[in-house]
């Protein structure tokens, strides 16, 4: 019986120090996933993001922090645990999944419980350059992911809320942001560009992350091949932005060691076996010239779609991009339908010019009773909040027999393209206005 329990006890220390992995360095990861949001529908899969990413980290030695659905006390919460652990890690990981937003060229991560009416509001959110900052006692490397660029509502009701001159800061998807140095910065998608939810449990991202982050490959490595699959299975619709400021090789399950037997004939070459380092090299230059080599050297291999869609991206210049293209007359017609609540109806026609993309049209003396201007920045992609501002004329033919000189505000959400546009008042359906180029 004795001699039983020597062996069993034995047995448990063989398989505990040789079972499982063995990791040197101190990892820490902070995992959130925010869907639940309150006051905008809900993201279906940001929690099983999170708890997919959670367990894979956990698997490469990781002591993981993870939350989901998490309001702004959350948040601060989870960050105040993170931002200690950081402080005796090796290696700090923060993987963020859910709405985010930027607002001046500050990136902000959205609670579930938060409200934007203006500029204040943004208190409510959480910044990422905190989160980078409680990042950095970590000694050896720094990973920040953000899946995090889908459409978000909460941006488009604060654009509407605060008006067209002090939205300008608020840019679509997320903005870019210097790597220091030890970091990895990972974006679902380009910065200024939205992401896809995805159709499964997980987002695009994530699941190209789920794929790779556990095979034995340096890190830069992984998250290179990340990238290019969640380009691939998008179909070439999301390019995610990754930036790395590393010296060094960092592994995060052991580097792979191959041991291959003495073959009788030479194995065939493998024509792709330099293409992932003659990448990283063109990344770096990031010409023309670069990825027009590589494709010639490896036109079959991994990149060779991504080096052509860098090489139309450094060639020809997109369209979308430039707003001037809406430069010049525009001749508009504003019609107000009656309504059943008896609001009257009217209409009339205007004539606007555009100049750098920037819209503007006046009917009357500016100043003056009767008068009216139109003014509103169109952006790459041809929307424009116009606002018109007006002060009331005879009282006998305006609609609502208002003093005369009384001020007025509307705004119309209107969209151009090619030589037409077309737009609605934001607070009054019935009320449409229509623009053709001359």
């Amino acid at each position: 019986m004795h001699r039983d329990m020597l062996f069993a006890f034995f047995a448990a220390v063989f398989f505990s120090i040789f079972a499982a992995p063995a990791f040197a360095d101190n990892r820490v990861a902070l995992v959130i996933g925010n869907g639940a949001y309150a006051r905008v529908p809900h993201l279906p899969n940001p929690p099983h993001d999170a708890e997919d990413v959670a367990a894979a980290l956990k698997r490469s030695g990781f002591e993981i922090i993870v939350a989901t659905d998490l309001d702004k006390a959350g948040m601060d919460e989870a960050m105040i645990k993170f931002a200690r652990a950081a402080r005796t890690a090796d290696v700090a990981m923060f993987y963020y999944t859910g709405h985010a937003m930027q607002f001046a060229g500050i990136n902000y991560l959205v609670p579930v419980d938060a409200q934007l009416n203006d500029e204040a509001d943004l208190r409510r959110l959480v910044r990422v350059d905190d989160v980078i900052a409680d990042m950095q006692p970590a000694r050896n490397l720094r990973i920040l992911v953000l899946d995090s660029c889908r459409d978000n509502p909460l941006a488009e009701q604060l654009k509407r809320s605060i008006g067209t001159t002090r939205s300008a800061g608020i840019g679509r998807g997320l903005a870019k942001i210097d790597s220091p140095e030890g970091m990895i910065i990972a974006y679902a998608t380009q910065p200024g560009r939205t992401a896809e939810d995805g159709d499964g449990r997980n987002s695009p991202y994530t699941t190209a992350f789920l794929k790779n982050v556990e095979t034995k490959e340096e890190i830069g490595t992984i998250f290179r091949r990340i990238s290019a699959d969640v380009y691939e299975t998008t179909h070439h619709a999301q390019l995610p932005e990754l930036s790395l400021s590393l010296i060094g090789e960092f592994y995060l399950n052991g580097k792979l060691q191959i041991t291959v037997p003495p073959a009788a004939t030479p194995e065939p070459v493998d024509p792709c076996a330099a293409a992932s380092d003659h990448w990283k090299s063109a990344e770096a230059i990031n010409t023309k010239a670069a990825y027009e080599d590589h494709l010639a050297r490896f036109p079959t291999c991994s990149f060779a779609d991504l080096a052509r869609t860098r090489i139309a991206a450094l060639t020809t210049p997109d369209a979308t991009k430039d707003r001037r293209r809406f430069d010049g007359i525009w001749q508009g017609k504003l019609v107000c339908e009656p309504t059943k609540s008896g609001l009257p109806g009217w209409s009339y026609e205007l004539t606007g010019r555009v100049t750098d993309g920037v819209f503007h049209a006046e009917i009357g003396r500016v100043g003056k009773p009767g008068s009216q201007t139109f003014d509103g920045t169109i952006a790459p992609d041809g929307t424009a909040d116009i606002l018109q501002k007006g002060l009331s004329g005879d009282s006998r033919r305006d609609p609502f027999h208002r003093p005369v000189g009384t001020e007025y505000n509307n705004t119309y959400l209107t969209k151009f393209d090619g030589s037409h546009g077309s737009g609605t008042r934001s607070n009054r359906a019935s009320c449409n206005v229509n623009f053709t180029k001359r």
